[in-house]
């Protein structure tokens, strides 16, 4: 070497293996979603201390309650029987008054609606039925020239009986209720609005029909629970903007179930139990408060203002608070609990504050809750990192490491569902993502012939991880590969980053930022 000029190269072998210890491949600060323009921490908000769907007595507990249910019993056959009674002479009242009424567009003719006045009464023999033999009010309803429109807290199935009988107005429902036995063919006399709350445009076209229906006076009043779905009544949940959207005067009506041995709101107890469970009562208590109306401001004033005004009155009327919660976290319950979980409830993750941020759907959600139970989370509902990189096909590396903890930020070494979502959808939600998916698949082969095969994204994804074998390359083509036809064409590989955008960041390494192996080795060559 002390011969050597200046063009003598320094390293007389060309190729040399380099030992470095793998902490020091990459500063700990380098988040592996930077290059996408994410923080390097990763903000996620305190889970809610309330469950605003638990039901504080779902079971029969202690001894008065237990006595005064096997005391009850024959009242409860004889309740039954009413029940039964009261709900077939309304459906045959019901079907009279719409026999051969085909003008379902236009407001019920008015002998058609007095006819109705016999299910209405039945209506309210059926909550005598239920235990309901007095029902205290508070405030007097609007006319309906002052308030098309009423919107009302959910807890039960008991209101829109109430309501019924009280105001029979037209009501915006699922269309799933249609087809419930005896119940779909009332609720159609009721010139009922159907939506899916799952369709876009099912969704806008209940808008339109609620704004006409609200403009025309022959029209009843128009009914809308704008939290969605039942609650506990201990607290308001997200309202949706169908009441709003229209502009039109609100009544706010706000029901309340005081007790003390039985809770009466649905929450996640059965139907027929909670059925059951109301039969088996001395008397049950239920009150309505109707407010005084509330008109929007001024033209300029939006749906969404209007919405958080109505929701701020009724909340201090009902001296709760508002939690951000949605129907959509029932769908993560129900999933939880099809699954066996121990918690359910701490899959809840207030929905509406998730798509406030996020823009994604409770579907989404949901997709996202499948892939995280099949990593096995504990009765704490947390997931350790060997299961994590199993479901998501990955190997234990530290680019592997760098996602788990970008996803961990409480540092505890499991990461629990709610860590899990807001981790996935912030990286899917920036700007960049869909470009990187993009250049990843032209990148990987699929610029040329429009798909790629297992060997084309073996070469280019073990770069970032050298020590992954034949097996582990097959299992992770699989996971892209959806209908099993030995290659990926580009919608399946956009699809598989959408239900797994964490795996952009081994798509998307620079050479300098290739991992090394397990053992620290780095080939140059």
């Amino acid at each position: 070497m002390a011969d050597a000029d200046l063009t003598s190269p320094l390293l007389s072998s060309d190729h040399i293996v380099v030992t470095v210890h793998s902490s020091a491949a990459a500063p700990a600060s380098d988040g592996p979603f930077r290059f996408l323009g994410c923080d390097d921490e990763l903000a996620v908000p305190p889970p809610p201390t309330v469950d605003p769907f638990r039901n504080g007595t779902a079971a029969v507990e202690g001894l008065y309650e237990w006595a005064k249910t096997a005391a009850c019993l024959p009242v409860a056959v004889l309740r039954l029987a009413l029940f039964g009674l009261c709900l077939v002479v309304g459906y045959v009242a019901t079907r009279i008054a719409l026999e051969g009424w085909k003008d379902k567009e236009n407001p019920m003719p008015k002998w058609r609606c007095r006819f109705m006045w016999i299910t209405r009464l039945c209506a309210r023999c059926i909550l005598f039925s239920f235990g309901y033999h007095w029902i205290k009010r508070k405030g007097r309803p609007a006319p309906r020239e002052v308030a098309p429109i009423i919107v009302s807290n959910h807890v039960s199935y008991i209101e829109p009986i109430f309501y019924f009988y009280e105001l029979f107005p037209t009501i915006v429902a699922s269309e799933s209720h249609d087809s419930i036995p005896f119940v779909g063919t009332i609720i159609r006399a009721m010139q009922v609005i159907y939506v899916n709350r799952f369709e876009p445009s099912s969704r806008k076209q209940a808008v339109r029909e609620i704004k006409r229906r609200a403009s025309c006076n022959k029209f009843p009043r128009v009914l809308l629970f704008p939290e969605g779905t039942t609650t506990n009544g201990r607290n308001l949940i997200s309202f949706q903007l169908g009441a709003f959207i229209p502009g039109y005067p609100i009544q706010p009506l706000i029901v309340r179930y005081p007790h003390v041995h039985f809770d009466q709101s649905w929450g996640h107890v059965s139907l027929g139990k909670l059925m059951f469970r109301m039969f088996t009562q001395f008397h049950n208590f239920f009150e309505v408060e109707y407010l005084p109306v509330i008109s929007p401001l001024d033209d300029k004033e939006t749906a969404v203002h209007f919405r958080e005004r109505t929701s701020r009155a009724m909340a201090t009327t009902m001296n709760v608070v508002q939690t951000g919660h949605s129907y959509g976290d029932i769908m993560l319950h129900t999933k939880a609990q099809e699954a066996k979980q121990e918690n359910p409830s701490s899959y809840m993750v207030e929905m509406a504050k998730v798509e406030s941020l996020f823009h994604i759907s409770s579907m989404e959600a949901v997709d996202f809750l499948d892939k995280f139970l099949a990593m096995n989370p504990d009765p704490s509902g947390c997931v350790q990192y060997h299961d994590f990189l199993r479901v998501l096909r990955l190997k234990a590396c530290p680019q592997s490491a760098k996602i788990f903890a970008f996803i961990d930020v409480e540092k505890s070494g499991t990461i629990t569902f709610r860590q899990f979502l807001y981790g996935s959808v912030h990286v899917m939600k920036q700007p960049g993502f869909h470009q990187a998916c993009e250049e990843a698949f032209a990148g990987s082969g699929g610029a040329v012939k429009g798909y790629i095969v297992e060997r084309e994204l073996r070469d280019f994804i073990q770069p970032a991880i050298p020590s992954w074998n034949e097996d582990e390359i097959h299992n992770l083509f699989t996971l892209f590969d959806d209908n099993n036809d030995g290659r990926i064409d580009k919608d399946d590989f956009l699809s598989c980053f959408r239900r797994n955008p964490l795996l952009i960041a081994f798509f998307t390494l620079q050479p300098q930022q290739r991992e090394l192996d397990d053992n620290g080795l780095m080939e140059i060559v």
